[in-house]
């Protein structure tokens, strides 16, 4: 069993946004189990640039969980997830939500694996590969793209994946007018939901795009 921990002021911090933002203060222990395991594995491996704890509080685990009021049950495809975000976060505070969590980055997804096996996370999978390549066709009710391209980008690598009448949910930090103004055809904006972060400066906004 690991012996790794987390600096003190980590746990804290989680639970005072998680309280800021309205979500169960009993959400914390597994998030914090995820997040020793993403600090112990990324002094390794690499897997996101931000290296404090602290950092990765405000910028990885609140900043996904933003999403969690505009998810309930049905599934998700999580494309370029990195190391499950928001992804896993999402499938931690929605347990009848299926996530899928594509990547195509090796190390990643053995971490991912391994964070789905230790959390006990029966509604997340894994799915190594490139978003284009995974042979789903409009096997999902939502997709998400955290860190990936413009909504087009993320419509012609993962479109296919969406079934008609489902959402894409893009976080963005200003209104991208200009990528909402080149959707293409079958597409539109559903809403655009200004999101509060705790502790993250600059806009962000939750961009909810429908495939007609």
């Amino acid at each position: 069993m690991s012996t790794h921990t987390l600096p003190a002021d980590v746990a804290p911090a989680l639970q005072q946004g998680l309280a800021a933002m309205g979500l169960d203060a009993h959400l914390a222990a597994p998030l914090l189990e995820y997040l020793t395991l993403l600090d112990r594995w990324n002094k390794t491996y690499n897997l996101t640039a931000i290296r404090d704890p602290r950092e990765m509080v405000t910028r990885h685990l609140l900043d996904s969980l933003a999403m969690a009021p505009f998810f309930s049950t049905g599934t998700l495809a999580d494309l370029g997830t990195g190391p499950g975000l928001p992804g896993i976060p999402l499938a931690i505070t929605h347990p009848g939500l299926q996530v899928t969590l594509v990547e195509s980055n090796g190390k990643k997804c053995r971490f991912m694996r391994e964070a789905v096996r230790k959390l006990g996370l029966a509604n997340a999978r894994v799915a190594e590969g490139r978003a284009e390549a995974l042979d789903e066709p409009a096997g999902f009710d939502n997709l998400t793209a955290r860190a990936m391209d413009t909504l087009g980008g993320i419509i012609t690598v993962g479109g296919h994946l969406l079934r008609p009448g489902g959402r894409l949910l893009a976080m963005k930090g200003v209104v991208p007018h200009e990528e909402i103004a080149a959707l293409p055809a079958g597409w539109q904006v559903e809403s655009i939901t200004p999101l509060s972060v705790p502790g993250l400066v600059g806009e962000r906004h939750l961009v909810v795009v429908g495939r007609g």
